[in-house]
């Protein structure tokens, strides 16, 4: 019996571990999704005018319309501090200092010149801090450590001002020799063990990806993606995972389109037609709580047009340029390569739970979410 109960325990444990891991990261970046998909539409607007010659990269447009799309990811970690302190209990001020620390151009030229820093008689690796997530995420979580250190050991009388001086020249030393470097290895291992992943079978990639990412939002685990993703386009200039996810996002639309149809009663059907059209702009969450989860049956559609419509576009090798949420305002920040690809496959993952929904039966759900008191 104490041997089940040790068990037991430390399931339990590991289970709030992930919950708290999770939980972290959905608190830092829910804040900043809606600014996140909006430069990534104004980027991939901003790459298909250059592209069909309609602006040239070389005009003074072209470079101030940059700046508007690609300020937010240049200065991401700023963002990322703040939401992090915010999360964390942390000082948000003295997070966003630090993050600005690495931003500083006279530190982030001499990085991209891969030249030696010496912090304290110790060697700075160079890493590039501009549009990263991990090594600021790290830096917060320290920093609350230091903050509750200064606030139990210093006088009240100097607790207010030297609080923050000591944070910051500690967390921002800590940062640069240990997490930043630490961070950046993390985050470069996480995106090479995925495009092996990929490499290996983008079709088996977009199966898999595409079957299991709207179960994984029912429990916020797609949030675990995000930071890859981000990564994924600071390293190598663009992302698949968004790609994989896109036909899911819109299978929801499709089942949630076909209940619509199917249901006689005018209130859930207007709950059914909008929740479709918010699939349809990238917020699927309404479609899966409100509709097809309850429903069980166009959920399964969902999962089974997410997976063939996931593998079609792991099949034409769509990615993301920028981030942003698959949905039709963001279309534009999937601009790269296999466009055209991403969407047949977010077409044909509409169609195949649209078709699937309307063809199984669904009398005796629609007649319980149909009831009085629902």
């Amino acid at each position: 019996m104490e041997v089940h109960n040790q068990e037991t325990s430390v399931e339990q444990s590991k289970r709030s571990a992930v919950n708290i891991i999770i939980d972290g990261i959905s608190g830092i970046f829910l804040p900043i999704v809606n600014i996140l998909s909006a430069a990534g539409i104004m980027k991939g607007l901003l790459a298909g005018a250059a592209a069909l010659k309609l602006v040239s990269t070389t005009e003074g447009t072209y470079t101030v319309l940059n700046a508007m799309a690609d300020s937010l990811f240049y200065y991401l970690p700023m963002l990322l501090a703040y939401t992090a302190a915010r999360k964390f209990k942390a000082n948000p001020y003295t997070a966003v200092v630090i993050a600005g620390v690495l931003l500083y151009p006279s530190l982030t030229t001499r990085f991209a010149d891969h030249e030696t820093i010496r912090l304290f008689g110790m060697g700075v690796t160079s890493v590039n801090y501009p549009a990263s997530a991990i090594p600021i995420i790290l830096a917060v979580g320290f920093l609350v450590y230091v903050e509750r250190i200064c606030i139990k050991v210093l006088p009240e009388v100097i607790r207010e001002f030297f609080t923050p001086l000591i944070s910051i020249v500690v967390v921002s030393s800590a940062t640069l020799l240990v997490f930043g470097p630490a961070g950046s290895l993390a985050g470069d291992v996480l995106a090479q063990g995925y495009h092996l992943v990929y490499h290996f079978s983008p079709v088996g990639a977009g199966i898999v990806l595409g079957a299991i990412i709207q179960p994984m939002v029912i429990f916020g685990l797609h949030w675990s993606l995000v930071p890859l993703a981000i990564n994924n386009i600071n390293l190598i200039g663009y992302d698949t995972i968004l790609a994989l996810m896109g036909p899911a996002a819109f299978a929801q639309a499709g089942a949630a389109l076909a209940v619509f149809f199917k249901a006689k009663d005018k209130k859930f059907k207007t709950l059914s037609l909008s929740a479709s059209i918010s699939a349809l702009f990238g917020v699927t969450e309404p479609a899966m709580f409100g509709v097809n989860l309850p429903m069980r049956k166009p959920m399964i559609a969902v999962c089974c047009a997410g997976a063939i419509g996931g593998g079609m576009a792991g099949m034409f090798g769509s990615s993301a340029i920028s981030f942003a949420f698959p949905g039709l305002a963001t279309l534009p920040a999937y601009l790269g390569d296999g466009f055209g690809g991403f969407l047949i496959a977010c077409t044909t993952g509409f169609l195949i739970a649209l078709i699937a929904t309307l063809l199984v039966n669904l009398e005796p759900e629609l007649e319980q979410m149909q009831a009085p008191g629902k």
